[in-house]
């Protein structure tokens, strides 16, 4: 009994690991390379099988498809001429050539010879329909049917929910085929990922990422859903979580050169600009860019560099970039980045003609993001008469716009030394904001600045509204508050003084001295006080 019992776990052992190296069989991982769109890699392990093992050669030739080698897909198929898989790949070539016509011909051909009990012909047969476009995609979905009556593969549910997808209101069939496998299998990575794709495509972006979770949880080596992910993630706008994804998929797939495009486009959306104006640079000097591509890589080096803080090769790059791209898809926000640029390096020109391209580029009804941007510009460079002028757009644009916008227009007007303008913006902001202090504050500011030489109190009664709306003691919570506390009792006292208003002169000097001891203008008032009060000398009398 003992030797049975050690020879049945010998033959069990045996057993095991016949299993576990047919699963890590080169042919098994070339098929699984393909199926992981992993195109390169699956070539260079299916090409030396392909000589002697159809099923490798089929593969090999899908492979080829995948990169858009359909010349030499079509030489690889036709080396195994009565193989259904590799008919069913010359199906898909006539379908990538554009021949629709063939393509359904052969597919025919090819299911017609399946038998009561075979199913393979058939499901290669749909298989050129379902992963190819311009097909019939019913009588792939009926082949598939007929095929699951006679087996319950998993790949064929995969194929038959993938082929669903392409008919309008399949989703719900694509589900159930995608859930029966996995119901099955927990660990089929590939139907999880197409189970987030059918959530993404939905917009229903949590279900996705809790697919894709499961995709990459079921096997790591699988870098669909990095990439899936890194797509969800950058589509809700979560760009840094979109980033380390799709550095996890690069770092698992074959990294084709639209894969590096993309990822120093997320590494931008991210971000990373230093990071992504390198990756772009060197990717500028692959020999293999479309004319496109060059102009998405041109593109994201120039917006790069010029977040980077590298303003000059910014520019440079930048025109590069508008002089090879179609106008029609240049965004407005690219000629406002030219011109934040022109900003910075003080040509405010050029920097004005490339804000106004951005505003005659937008389409949209409301252009306030743009002009906050071009005012923000302006003011940041401290040319306060522009900014104040495009802080006054965004307001004729929007009247409803946020406080900030009217603080700024009338802020940069009271710099640009237009106090009559900054005086009404700020009677503005308080009529539309009238919780707001800092619109009282400035307004007393701009009267005072009007009357600078506090003669005649024109900003005495803002001024201390203003006070009695943030309190006496408002000047003890910062530097910033006690400050602006100062500069209503230095005016207040100033008037006061020039208007020989004594019971004023006492409250806003016993004011200024609480808030701070050594004021100039208390001081100064102080020693006013002094000289008036002192004794006059008699005048000396004229000599005999």
């Amino acid at each position: 009994m003992t030797y049975n019992k050690s020879r049945m776990m010998i033959i069990m052992a045996v057993a095991c690991f016949t299993i576990r190296a047919a699963a890590q069989s080169p042919l098994d991982n070339g098929i699984k390379m393909y199926k992981y769109n992993k195109f390169q890699s699956a070539q260079t392990i299916l090409a030396p099988l392909a000589a002697t093992d159809a099923q490798a050669n089929f593969y090999l030739g899908l492979s080829y498809l995948g990169q858009g080698n359909t010349a030499t897909a079509a030489t690889t198929f036709a080396k195994y001429p009565d193989d259904p898989a590799n008919i069913s790949g010359t199906a898909r070539v006539a379908f990538a050539q554009k021949d629709a016509t063939k393509g359904m011909q052969i597919a025919k051909d090819l299911a017609a010879k399946s038998k009561k009990k075979e199913w393979i012909q058939e499901r290669y047969a749909a298989d050129a329909i379902a992963y190819s476009t311009g097909g019939d995609y019913q009588q792939a979905i009926t082949w598939y049917k007929d095929v699951l009556t006679k087996t319950d593969d998993a790949d064929v549910h995969i194929a038959l929910g993938d082929c669903y997808r392409k008919v309008t209101g399949g989703g719900g069939e694509a589900m159930n085929n995608y859930e029966h496998v996995t119901e099955k299998d927990p660990k089929n990575s590939l139907a999880f990922s197409h189970i987030g794709d059918l959530w993404y495509e939905a917009i229903n972006y949590p279900s996705a990422l809790d697919n894709y979770a499961k995709a990459k949880d079921a096997d790591s080596t699988n870098p669909l859903p990095y990439k899936s992910l890194a797509d969800a993630y950058a589509r809700s706008g979560k760009y840094q979580a979109a980033l380390q994804n799709m550095k996890k998929f690069m770092q698992l797939s074959d990294n084709t050169l639209a894969d590096k495009i993309e990822y120093a486009g997320i590494q931008y959306q991210a971000k990373s600009y230093c990071d992504a104006s390198k990756y772009a640079q060197d990717l500028l000097g692959n020999s293999q860019l479309s004319p496109d591509q060059k102009i998405t890589i041109t593109g994201i080096l120039g917006f790069s560099l010029a977040e980077c803080g590298d303003s000059i090769h910014a520019m440079q790059v930048l025109h590069s970039y508008f002089a090879i791209q179609n106008p029609s898809k240049i965004l407005p926000e690219a000629y406002i980045q030219l011109g934040k640029l022109y900003m910075k390096t003080g040509q405010l020109d050029s920097a004005g003609y490339f804000y106004g391209k951005g505003i005659e580029g937008d389409t949209a009804q409301n252009k306030a993001d743009i002009y906050r941007q071009i005012a923000e510009a302006f003011r940041l460079k401290k040319d306060w008469c522009k900014a104040a002028d495009w802080y006054g757009n965004i307001i004729k644009a929007n009247p409803n716009t946020q406080a900030l916008d009217y603080y700024y227009k009338g802020y940069t007007h009271y710099y640009c030394r237009t106090y009559d303008l900054a005086v009404n913006d700020f009677v503005d902001f308080e009529n539309k904001y009238p919780h707001q202090p800092s619109a009282i504050y400035w307004h007393a500011k701009g009267l005072a600045a009007i009357d600078s030489d506090a003669t005649t109190g024109g900003a005495s009664a803002t001024f201390i509204k203003w006070i009695d709306t943030v309190g006496q003691d408002y000047y003890k919570q910062d530097a910033t508050k006690k400050s602006n506390m100062k500069t209503a009792y230095e005016y207040l006292l100033a008037a006061s003084f020039n208007k020989k208003e004594k019971e004023n002169i006492k409250l806003y000097e016993d004011k200024l001295r609480e808030i701070d001891p050594a004021d100039a203008t208390l001081k100064q008032i102080e020693d006013a006080e002094k000289a008036e009060n002192a004794p006059k000398k008699p005048a000396p009398k004229a000599k005999k």
